[in-house]
């Protein structure tokens, strides 16, 4: 099927003259984007690594608003971080180089719920199996020794 390449990046803002030009203007940008993560992972800021809020203490009222703001209250800014740009780099290597925006919609649609839902499975898949470890270990003689 004969049709044109989208030539714009960063939803229209950056407009290439030609595919190859393209090809070089997102690998440029995801080597920026990797460079930004490795100097981050080399240097680890002190103030990225404490998480956002300091876990509440005392009290019912206390416990819930741990539940309720888990993800603030143990999130490491740095984590944060690595996600957002490997979330950017995932996007602009499937969109642009397996030329994905190309494709119908119905495509696009199929290949990106295909992967939330996979994501979510692995991720209840790891809480639930996290917390059986938990519970064995606790309940029973065999030491922590990792």
């Amino acid at each position: 099927m004969a049709h044109d390449h989208n030539l714009a990046i960063f939803r229209g803002k950056l407009k290439f003259k030609s595919n190859e030009h393209k090809i070089w203007g997102v690998f440029i940008f995801l080597s920026i984007v990797t460079i930004v993560e490795v100097v981050l992972g080399i240097i680890k800021p002190g103030f990225l690594m404490k998480p956002f809020i300091t876990p509440f203490e005392g009290g019912f009222g206390a416990t819930l608003m741990n539940i309720i703001l888990s993800p603030l209250v143990f999130l490491i800014p740095l984590n944060l971080i690595f996600l957002v740009l490997t979330i950017v780099k995932a996007y602009y290597i499937t969109w642009d180089f397996m030329h994905m925006r190309d494709e119908r919609s119905s495509l696009r649609r199929a290949v990106v719920w295909t992967f939330v839902f996979l994501a979510l499975y692995i991720a209840l898949i790891f809480l639930i199996e996290g917390d059986y470890i938990y519970e064995v270990y606790k309940s029973s003689t065999i030491k922590w020794n990792f």
